[in-house]
């Protein structure tokens, strides 16, 4: 069946209105004169029992009084058979319904009740927000984005060549992109145990290190600047799993080395062997702390569950390497700029919890897919415009480009977004068609670094807007 059966039989409503019985969506707890049931020669309603003789209509109609008495527990009722289980639970029996309320039995009292008694659902309680941000961990996450490259205005020049410059560069790019990935797939694991986190760390992270260190040497040659690399790639593979395992204090305690040094530099400039050795003890002091931090994962007990794929990770370090590549551009053309971008991380990663605790009260809030469509547009565009304003606001201060900085702003807050739902190529792709056209379009002559720049990261802010508003405007996208 696809509903509960009705109560009174077919054509009853149309004889109740015959006789001034108006039952709707507009009956009140207003007191009405009960008319006399009718009887005819094709009335199939209940009769009462033999011997039973039910009372007659008056104005103090009893059935009124009990509707009136059971407002707040009738009023919540979606059919009238909760009202029947609400006068069962009353004691009501069977006589006393015939001679006290003049009805025949008790489903035909449920049913009078029920009709006298406007609907009143209660709203279910507002549940807390599921996606409430840490605000000290957003902002400390923010800083910790940014307080590295204190390492580099404290070691300027020790890798000595241009050359040794771009093997810094192209070793850090295949860092983020490893790193994006190794990510991905541990916090996959997490989701199972603690254990299996430290085991794809502990496979992960190694082959990492390796990767960006032979790519350093190979762009750079031997050399100092090699070493650095090398020391780049071991402090950002123990960034990363001490961001995934959760430990971000101790991972600024390890950096309190350099942002020491760094600070000092306006009033004191320290020899050769403290610009060296201070960037070198943050990076064994990072890479202690993630011995430490694995080793205590790996000591927990073992879950079984399902290992996710390679592939899957795959569209992550895409998204690394785009991205990397994009703010190696920005930095190129406006070095402050990409400070500006990094210290906006913090406030990109709050303003994503903060979007989905807005979604989940949208879902809340509306009764239709449309209705959840817009309110959806609606948080996405506060939460965007949140970020992207203050990151405009920073251009101007520091006097880089604002358009071009909140246009590459835009790509990757827009881009997480969608990651954080698990919307992985739609939201890789335009990234790196960004990266191809700013590093790419240059080299033909045809067009300079910054067009370039304002057509890749406008066409794909364009496009994963357009993605975010059709993927996050469904309700099954966030259950």
């Amino acid at each position: 069946m696809s509903g509960p059966l009705p109560l009174r039989p077919r054509g009853a409503h149309a004889r109740g209105a015959e006789h001034g019985e108006a039952y709707g969506a507009d009956d009140t707890l207003a007191l009405r004169l009960a008319r006399p049931p009718r009887t005819g020669p094709h009335d199939n309603r209940p009769r009462p029992r033999p011997g039973v003789a039910l009372r007659p209509a008056r104005a103090d109609d009893p059935v009124d009084h009990l509707a009136a008495e059971l407002a707040e527990e009738a009023g919540a009722a979606v059919h009238a058979y909760e009202v029947a289980a609400l006068l069962e639970s009353q004691g009501l029996t069977g006589d006393r319904i015939q001679e006290t309320y003049g009805h025949p039995d008790l489903f035909s009292l449920a049913d009078a009740v029920y009709r006298r008694v406007p609907r009143s659902h209660p709203k279910p309680p507002v549940p807390p927000d599921p996606w409430r941000p840490d605000h000290l961990r957003c902002a400390l996450r923010g800083l910790l984005f940014a307080l590295p490259g204190t390492a580099y205005v404290l070691a300027q020049g020790a890798w000595g060549t241009a050359s040794g410059l771009y093997g810094l560069i192209a070793a850090a790019l295949v860092s983020w992109a490893w790193s994006q990935a190794l990510s991905h797939r541990a916090y996959s694991r997490l989701a199972t145990g603690r254990h299996e986190a430290g085991r794809t760390l502990l496979a992960g992270a190694p082959l990492g290190i390796v990767a960006a260190s032979v790519t350093g040497l190979l762009v750079a040659g031997p050399g100092a600047a090699a070493l650095f690399a090398v020391g780049q790639s071991c402090y950002l593979a123990a960034a990363g799993l001490l961001l995934v395992l959760g430990r971000e204090k101790v991972l600024a305690a390890a950096l309190l080395p350099v942002v020491a040094g760094a600070a000092a530099l306006p009033w004191w400039q320290p020899p050769e062997l403290l610009r060296t050795g201070l960037p070198l003890l943050t990076v064994l002091l990072a890479a202690a702390a993630a011995g430490h931090a694995l080793r205590s994962a790996l000591r927990t007990a073992p879950v079984p569950g399902p290992v996710p794929r390679l592939a899957h990770s795959l569209p992550y370090g895409l998204f690394g390497l785009a991205a990397g590549a994009l703010t190696a551009v920005a930095g190129q053309q406006e070095p402050y700029a990409v400070i500006v971008l990094t210290l906006s991380m913090g406030l990109a990663e709050w303003l994503l919890y903060r979007y989905r605790g807005l979604a989940v009260a949208a879902l809340h809030a509306s009764t239709t897919p449309r209705g959840f469509r817009l309110r959806s547009a609606r948080a996405l565009a506060v939460c965007g415009a949140a970020y992207l304003v203050p990151l405009a606001l920073g251009a101007v201060l520091v006097g880089a480009n604002a358009t071009r900085l909140v246009l590459l702003g835009a790509v990757l807050w827009t881009a997480l977004l969608l990651q954080a739902f698990g919307v992985a190529w739609p939201s890789v792709a335009p990234c790196i068609a960004a990266a191809v056209c700013a590093t790419a379009l240059p080299l033909t002559g045809t067009v300079s670094t910054p067009a370039a720049q304002l057509i890749g990261c406008g066409a794909a802010a364009v496009a994963l807007l357009a993605v975010a508003v059709h993927h996050l405007g469904r309700p099954t996208a966030h259950a």
